[in-house]
C-alpha cells in the first residue's frame, strides 16, 4: 500500500507544477486574446484549444518527437545542458501543463473579456500604466473565473494517463502516477490496490470539481428560509 501513498504524492507534485505553469501561460495567453484582435487569432485559438479535443496519446507522440533525445528541442537541451526530460517527472509536468493547458486558457479569456472595459480605460485616463491596469482592475475583477479554471486543470493533470506514460513512462516511485498505478494494478490482477488508487483519485477530483463550481460566475449560496 506504500506506493499507492508514493504514486499520490507524485502525482500532487505533477499536477501542482502544472497548475503553477498553467497560471503563468493561460493568463497570459488568455488576457493577450480577450484585448487584441489581430489576422488569425480565431486560428491560434483553435490550436490553443486542441489539447482539449485531442487524444492523449497523439499528444504524447508531438511531445516525443519534439522533447525526446532526437527531437529537436530534446537535443538542444541535451546537448547544452546535458537535460533528459524522457521517462523524468518533468516530462510528466510538462505532458499534464499541455494537457490542461486549454482549461485555464479559455476560462482566463472569459473571465477577461467579461471585465467592464469602461473601468480599465478609467485607470487609464487617470496615468495608470498597462501593467499596474492588468493587476490593479483586470485581474482582481477576473480572478474567480480563472480560479476556477485553474482547479479544473489541476483535477484534470491529477487524472492525465496517455501523455503522461508515453513521455514519462511507468516507472514506481518516479514517474508513475495514480492514474498510470491504477493501470499497471489491474493489469496486475491487484484489485485492493486498484480500488485503493481509484478511491483516492476519485475524492481528489470531486473536492477541486466542487470548490470550481462554488467559484463559477453566477454561483451564489442560498440561505435556507427560518
Amino acid at each position: 500500500m506504500d506506493g499507492a501513498w508514493i504514486a499520490l504524492l507524485l502525482t500532487l507534485k505533477v499536477a501542482g507544477w502544472a497548475t503553477l505553469l498553467n497560471l503563468l501561460l493561460g493568463v497570459a495567453v488568455g488576457h493577450a486574446l480577450a484585448h487584441r484582435a489581430f489576422p488569425g487569432r480565431s486560428v491560434l485559438d483553435a490550436i490553443l484549444t486542441l489539447p482539449m479535443v485531442m487524444p492523449p496519446t497523439v499528444l504524447g507522440y508531438y511531445l516525443l518527437v519534439l522533447i525526446g533525445n532526437h527531437g529537436p528541442l530534446g537535443s538542444w537541451l541535451q546537448a547544452t545542458f546535458g537535460i533528459n526530460l524522457i521517462f523524468t517527472w518533468q516530462g510528466a509536468v510538462i505532458a499534464a501543463t499541455i494537457v490542461a493547458f486549454p482549461l485555464v486558457f479559455k476560462a482566463a479569456r472569459a473571465a477577461f473579456e467579461a471585465v467592464d472595459p469602461q473601468l480599465e480605460q478609467a485607470a487609464r485616463v487617470l496615468g495608470v500604466s498597462e501593467l499596474a491596469v492588468f493587476f490593479r482592475v483586470s485581474l482582481p475583477l477576473a480572478w474567480r473565473g480563472i480560479l476556477s479554471g485553474l482547479l479544473l486543470a489541476f483535477a484534470r493533470a491529477t487524472g492525465e494517463f496517455g501523455a503522461t506514460l508515453m513521455v514519462a513512462g511507468s516507472i514506481p516511485g518516479k514517474t508513475q502516477t495514480l492514474s498510470i498505478a491504477v493501470f499497471e494494478a489491474v493489469q496486475a490482477g491487484q484489485d485492493d490496490v486498484a480500488a485503493l488508487l481509484v478511491g483516492l483519485t476519485s475524492l481528489t477530483c470531486l473536492a477541486v470539481l466542487l470548490a470550481a463550481g462554488k467559484l463559477a460566475p453566477g454561483y451564489t449560496t442560498r440561505q435556507t428560509p427560518r
